[in-house]
């Protein structure tokens, strides 16, 4: 879905959503799941970074990222890996097609996962994507969308503004020394 989509919309209260890791940052993940061979990591990481490309084209989707505070401090690797990629989180969002926005660690509404909302162009429906441990599920389930649309607006009335997210971001890499 994220191909063809005019417009994401992200939710994530434990990670920077795949779309805006790093390479190292993806790599470190993927490394630490149950029985991961050094192939399988490095064939998510290149999927991963393959996945990215769509930020780079002439006319990318608007990505609207929400994430919960505490993923600015949740340690992946070590202080370098997290100073990497909270200044990736800080160039990306410099561009015009991306915003992200940390969310006050007091909001419930987003305590049940990450997910993602794509519109997609006119005659297609919204479709959704939701994150497990065990998989992703993907459905453009009108009643599914439509409760997912609710949460995601539920949660972003906790996010900060842009600005105040990204003073936020520049003050946790400080802090990753």
């Amino acid at each position: 879905m994220e191909p063809i989509a005019l417009v994401i919309r992200s939710w994530d209260p434990l990670l920077v959503p795949g779309l805006l890791q790093t390479e190292s940052y993806a790599r470190h993940l993927f490394a630490n799941g149950p029985r991961a061979t050094p192939d399988e990591v490095e064939e998510r990481v290149q999927a991963r970074m393959r996945r990215q490309r769509i930020l780079d084209k002439e006319d990318p989707p608007m990505l609207l990222v929400l994430i919960d505070e505490g993923v600015l401090r949740r340690r992946v690797n070590g202080p370098e890996v997290m100073r990497e990629q909270l200044g990736h989180l800080l160039e990306v969002a410099q561009r015009p097609s991306v915003t992200v926005q940390v969310v006050d660690p007091d909001c419930t509404a987003g305590m049940l996962g990450a997910f993602m909302i794509a519109e997609l162009p006119i005659g297609q429906p919204d479709t959704i994507h939701v994150d497990s441990s065990a998989e992703g599920y993907v459905t453009a389930d009108h009643d599914l969308v439509t409760s997912m649309w609710e949460r995601y607006e539920a949660i972003r009335r906790w996010a900060y503004p842009d600005r105040m997210s990204l003073k936020m971001i520049e003050e946790a890499r400080q802090e990753w020394t």
